[in-house]
């Protein structure tokens, strides 16, 4: 009986050494095939190595410059002319702020009336859910910058084409946020107004939306960190805001203004990022106490 249980226990070992083996191959062949998959998309894309050593040089020299003034003293020994143009830079950078959020506004209210229908336990037409999803998909598929191009040329130079197209991005990408959100509910509640008369209203209103709308709320406020940012970017092609003012600067060859709105950008993401992120918190916490 010990024999046998000695040649058992063998044979258990010698299986999970096997399988252990194989983990540990097919491991080593998909980091390999990563390698080799990381390796083609840098030669499709050419990226060399060589070019980054031989012009990282010019990089680094640019970054030097923009921290000088025109007299070759370092910007932070003369705060004040570093920084002549704050008021306009500031009334600009306010501008960007308020595109992202009216642009995020409007997006998020999009999302969040198709979003239901996006989600299949809220939508027993199947066409309609798959032309909502499409839908969504062409508005976050196709690069904000672009949809700016477009109303820049349509309605003309502005902020009014940038509000528009990050209201189309953020449709796009909080709807399928927002429909996932909705797929992973309770359904009981729904289903209880539903089997009281309730219509479809009520059934969003009292059965989902307690669920969703700290997710939704979360969402946004993450959507928004992102959509100031694509905002100062959107001023590259004529959509108003501190990118204006900033693709200017570098046009100019004004080089410590550059440096002086890109910090202002900076400082501005990163208040707001923190602002955000505490709301996000309370709300994620509130949601677990509940």
């Amino acid at each position: 009986m010990r024999k046998l249980r000695l040649a058992a226990a063998s044979g258990t070992l010698v299986d999970y050494d096997g399988k252990a083996r194989v983990r540990q191959i097919r491991t080593v062949l998909a980091l390999l095939a990563l390698l080799i998959a990381f390796l083609v998309a840098c030669w499709v894309a050419e990226v060399r190595l060589d070019v980054l050593i031989r012009k990282s040089g010019a990089f680094l020299n640019y970054i030097d410059d923009i921290f000088h003034l025109d007299t070759g003293d370092a910007v932070w020994t003369a705060p004040v002319e570093w920084y002549w143009g704050l008021g306009r830079w500031l009334i600009a950078l306010a501008e960007t702020i308020l595109m992202a959020y009216a642009g995020t506004v409007l997006g998020a209210f999009a999302a969040f009336v198709l979003c239901f229908a996006a989600s299949h336990n809220f939508t027993n037409n199947r066409v309609l859910q798959f032309a909502t999803l499409r839908f969504l998909e062409f508005a976050r598929t196709v690069p904000d910058i672009v949809f700016a191009l477009i109303f820049v040329i349509s309605f003309g130079l502005g902020a009014l084409p940038g509000v528009f197209a990050i209201a189309i991005h953020t449709m796009g990408a909080l709807g399928k946020l927002f429909a996932e959100v909705v797929e992973n509910i309770d359904v009981k509640p729904v289903e209880g107004i539903a089997a009281s008369g309730g219509g479809r209203f009520a059934q969003i209103r009292y059965g989902a939306l307690p669920q969703v709308l700290s997710n939704f709320v979360s969402y946004t406020l993450l959507r928004f960190e992102v959509n100031v940012r694509s905002a100062a970017v959107l001023g590259f092609v004529g959509a108003g805001g501190i990118g204006d003012r900033l693709l200017i600067s570098i046009r100019k060859f004004y080089n410590s203004d550059v440096s002086a709105i890109l910090l202002l950008i900076i400082a501005t993401v990163m208040i707001i990022d923190y602002g955000t992120e505490r709301v996000r918190h309370r709300l994620i916490g509130a949601e677990v106490k509940r």
